[in-house]
């Protein structure tokens, strides 16, 4: 597989932020952009030309791939994201599950929401449904004051590997060993190590 982490070209967050929530020289995202970006949601990847001069994943011979379809679902993900906040979202090292975990944490009486939604997409098994989950939890955690953001190379990667059986299981391992971290450690009997 090929780590869409690799491209020569830096991807739209990592143009305009620095990845700890400072806008770059080249300041925030411009609004027209991001309703470009959000012009894609539900649409084919590469067929909405006001998104082609934010892609890093076209190719010459206009194939879909596994990573313009990781990346234009990212992309769109990341408009919703960023629609209306001060403050980039995208941050460097914060994965999906430890951003939804925040949102948990934050959110009490949607808890179980939250833990319910989560679950739908780490159970999708085809990119689509797993992006229909997803919009649904970014428009949550965007409504949430002080957000912690999300590393948006990480979730193109992902959402890369979700396209493969064996990356989508790695996949729903790393997001759940984010998101359960809150699992009470006080259960466990003396002495044993958490």
């Amino acid at each position: 597989m090929t780590d869409p982490r690799t491209e020569a070209r830096p991807h739209y967050w990592q143009r305009h932020t620095d990845g700890s929530g400072a806008w770059t020289q080249r300041g925030p995202a411009p609004g027209a952009d991001l309703a470009a970006l959000r012009r894609g949601i539900g649409r084919e990847p590469g067929t909405v030309p006001e998104m082609w001069p934010y892609y890093t994943a076209l190719n010459a011979d206009g194939r879909l791939s596994a990573r313009l379809r990781a990346e234009h679902l990212a992309l769109t993900l990341f408009a919703v994201h960023q629609q209306s906040q001060r403050q980039p979202v995208h941050r460097t090292g914060v994965g999906l599950g430890t951003a939804l975990l925040k949102l948990r944490e934050r959110d009490k009486s949607s808890a179980a929401a939250v833990d319910r939604r989560f679950g739908a997409a780490a159970t999708a098994t085809t990119l689509g449904e797993v992006g229909h989950h997803l919009r649904g939890l970014i428009t949550q955690l965007r409504g949430v004051t002080s957000q912690p953001g999300l590393d948006y190379t990480q979730l193109v990667d992902d959402l890369y590997r979700w396209q493969f059986p064996d990356g989508q299981a790695r996949v729903r391992r790393r997001w759940g060993a984010q998101y359960f971290a809150w699992t009470p450690k006080a259960d466990a009997p003396a002495g044993t190590p958490a």
